[in-house]
């Protein structure tokens, strides 16, 4: 856009004092011929720029005029490119740091540098899988987001079988994206009201070309929170009590988080907790993979679930196995 040039030349210009068409060509990535009316564009729109002719000529801000940013001070300015200056930054974020450096004032431009180069992200974690990730999509729904166009999504649902993750086509209203625990999901309002998609689970973004239908009165984290409470609601739907050994409370906690409630020390060295999740069928599998580190006490239908997963355990393993070994012959 022109108008972003326009800006983006000034702040050129203000940097380094006297530039050739050429020069500002090269930073605008422009023709000469566009440059060069770029400056005479901003002539006539009354900012004191002119041209001095001859050897050692070029484009000059009459008497040093300055568009300095003024009012942010230096943590403010420090903590901006501390934010925005990692290296997962997007070429037009860095490219849009650029020019705001440029129109700081010169002694606050150091510390804005080092805060840039201060930190960065890895979005792998120690098996090199990405955990901070949008998705292939991320850009697509984002661009739908600013410019208001309701989407058709294919999204794949969670599930223990192909069949549950089959996507299916849902027509949206993208409201907003939010990234929480290194994932990000997009608020989007449906036929049955707001609703949260995780981003990893898109598999397809069609813009329809029809305008968003988006409340007057909506409010990104207003709207994310009540997702969230609802979610966590679903979370904490049922609990297990039971008895634990020291050393499992540390993987319980991993295991669990905020849900999981250490009570008090018993005679014999166990601790008693109780851990919320979804269901019981889903607490009562989680907590098997402990053994006999941690002793289930209630509900009965918890234990009822590690009985028969015990009995379809013993059934499966105990017992001799055909050994199905292939030895490869040395080369």
């Amino acid at each position: 856009m022109r108008a972003d040039r326009l800006v983006a030349a000034l702040l050129f210009l203000q940097a380094r004092g006297r530039v050739t068409a050429a020069e500002l060509a090269a930073e605008l990535e422009v023709s000469e011929r566009t440059a060069r009316r770029d400056l005479e564009a901003l002539t006539a729109s009354g900012v004191p720029v002119y041209a001095q002719r001859g050897r050692g000529g070029g484009w000059r801000l009459v008497g040093g005029a300055r568009t300095d940013l003024t009012g942010l001070t230096s943590p403010e300015i420090q903590a901006l490119f501390l934010a925005a200056g990692s290296s997962a930054a997007s070429p037009e974020l860095r490219a849009a740091l650029r020019k705001l450096l440029r129109a700081i004032p010169e002694p606050l431009r150091p510390h804005a540098e080092a805060a840039s180069r201060a930190r960065m992200v890895d979005d792998l974690d120690w098996s090199r899988t990405a955990m901070m990730t949008g998705g292939t999509h991320h850009r697509a729904l984002e661009r739908a987001v600013l410019d208001g166009v309701r989407v058709r999504l294919g999204y794949a649902r969670p599930g223990r079988t192909p069949s549950d993750r089959t996507p299916s086509d849902r027509t949206v209203d993208p409201l907003g994206l939010v990234l929480k625990a290194g994932h990000w999901y997009l608020v989007a309002g449906t036929d049955h009201g707001l609703r949260s998609f995780r981003l990893g689970r898109v598999t397809s973004v069609e813009p329809t070309g029809e305008p968003v239908s988006r409340p007057a009165d909506f409010d990104l984290a207003a709207a994310w929170r009540t997702l969230v409470t609802q979610l966590e609601d679903r979370l904490f739907a049922a609990t297990v009590q039971a008895r634990a050994e020291p050393d499992a409370l540390s993987l319980l906690q991993q295991l669990f988080g905020g849900r999981l409630g250490i009570g008090r020390l018993l005679p014999d060295g166990r601790r008693e907790i109780e851990a919320a999740g979804p269901s019981v069928e889903v607490l009562a599998a989680q907590l098997a993979g402990l053994g006999t580190r941690v002793e289930v006490v209630g509900p009965p239908l918890a234990r009822e679930h590690l009985a028969r997963l015990g009995r379809a355990l013993t059934e499966q393993y105990d017992g001799p196995r055909e050994a199905s070994v292939t030895h490869t012959a040395a080369a």
